[in-house]
């Protein structure tokens, strides 16, 4: 089964999130039961990527996803360098709240497509609402070391897990012509 090639917002009436599996049942969970409930509140966006062949029910399986929300870090949760010069009010972020791929396209590079398809899709945001990272919380150490292989940077540990930024600056040298 090949993938589409381009996300696209999830719709609960063309997208079967039922049969999504990336092997995190906290990540199933979220698409199978939050992500359209999320976006109907407005607290977030899901980006999906369908595959090309639909199911007999006409839905398309969710090849990999992306959720992001907007939200804002602490000054003193940043390495010093950078905190001394940024306000002393909350920063505004990006927050890259999920990124999965189904188990069938796991190793297929498409984990990489996803991060730089959302990377660019933030990009975009952020010409017209400014904000200084892209933050993401690691679910385990496996995401960790795919985040650290992008470029992203630990900004700090919280209950077991990793929170990472990558700041917008360095998001912009990859995309400004």
């Amino acid at each position: 089964m090949n993938w589409s090639d381009q996300f696209v917002e999830l719709d609960k009436s063309t997208h079967d999130r039922d049969s999504f599996d990336c092997g995190e049942t906290e990540l199933n969970e979220l698409i199978q039961k939050f992500a359209a409930k999320h976006m109907h509140a407005g607290i977030s966006r899901t980006m999906v990527l369908p595959a090309t062949t639909a199911l007999p029910d006409n839905k398309n399986p969710i090849c990999a996803f992306y959720t992001i929300a907007p939200s804002s870090i602490r000054r003193e949760s940043l390495p010093e360098m950078l905190a001394k010069k940024l306000p002393r009010y909350p920063i505004p972020v990006f927050l890259l709240a999920q990124l999965a791929v189904h188990e069938r396209y796991q190793g297929s590079g498409l984990g990489k497509i996803a991060l730089i398809k959302a990377l660019e899709y933030l990009w975009q945001v952020n010409g017209y609402l400014r904000a200084y990272a892209v933050v993401v919380d690691c679910l385990n150490e496996k995401a960790a070391q795919f985040y650290c292989k992008y470029g992203f940077e630990l900004l700090c540990e919280n209950n077991g897990r990793k929170r990472m930024y990558l700041s917008m600056k360095t998001i912009g040298q990859l995309f400004s012509s």
